[in-house]
């Protein structure tokens, strides 16, 4: 059940599809995005995906997904391929880079919900690739 639902999220994150992403996540899921601020709750898990889905377009491939045996856990290893698209507040000008990140995520569930997403990325090896 476990790995059905992480890979369900993936499946939606691939397919820019955020309804479903957001039916796959508790009412105060808290959200621990790479090197920012944490977002607690459903609300603000969707205002972050409405934002991503204008300032970046990214396919996560080579997605290699781990539970743990209660299925209170998961965590994702992927490469992210993406194009920046508008600019973000303090991050470099954005004219249609594209770039290439290994990345990582880990995720509690409980109830059949995730609970917490914490995300990992090399953000100096990102603004690197989009400041050349």
């Amino acid at each position: 059940m476990t790995r059905d639902i992480i890979t369900r999220y993936f499946d939606a994150f691939n397919a820019g599809d955020s309804d479903t992403m957001l039916s796959l996540v508790s009412d105060d899921v808290q959200h621990f995005v790479n090197q920012g601020e944490l977002r607690q709750g459903r609300a603000a898990f969707a205002e972050f995906c409405g934002h991503m889905g204008v300032s970046y377009r990214e396919e996560l491939r080579d997605m290699v997904i781990f539970t743990s045996d209660d299925g209170s856990r998961a965590a994702a290893e992927f490469t992210v391929h993406g194009e920046y698209l508008q600019t973000d507040p303090g991050l470099p000008e954005a004219r249609g880079q594209r770039y290439t990140l290994p990345a990582g995520s880990f995720f509690a569930l409980e109830g059949g919900k995730i609970t917490r997403i914490t995300t990992y990325y090399n953000l100096q090896d990102w603004i690197r690739q989009v400041s050349a």
